[in-house]
């Protein structure tokens, strides 16, 4: 007895839809987020929040993640994160900015006031 796999991109996106987080709202680049990571320290579990700004989106479906950075004590540090991983409780978005990039890569080379975006009120 043969078991038949459907490798078709519909029955794909089928089954990805019953794995894709439906209270997460509609981030954007340039938003300021502040998110909440389910952590694992032996036996015990915490949620540990980070906050920052989304400096690129990649949009993948199921895949689909977001790049946070922050700069701590004149360091900065990104990170990212699955949208759609069970790790992920909380994300809440604290402020949006109007930008008019895709990647807001060039914030990497600028310190301190340089790093402000225009907030957006709508």
């Amino acid at each position: 007895m043969e078991l038949k796999v459907s490798l078709n991109p519909i029955h794909i996106k089928e089954l990805e839809q019953n794995y894709i987080n439906s209270n997460m709202p509609d981030v954007g680049v340039g938003d300021t987020v502040k998110i909440g990571v389910l952590i694992t320290e032996g036996n015990k579990e915490r949620v540990q929040f980070s906050e920052g700004v989304v400096i690129s989106k990649n949009n993948n479906g199921l895949n689909t993640t977001v790049t946070v950075r922050r700069v701590l004590q004149g360091i900065g540090v990104e990170r990212i994160y699955l949208v759609n991983s069970p790790k992920l409780k909380s994300f809440e978005i604290l402020r949006r900015s109007k930008i008019r990039r895709s990647k807001l890569y060039y914030l990497r080379s600028r310190v301190g006031k340089a790093t402000r975006l225009q907030q957006r009120f709508n």
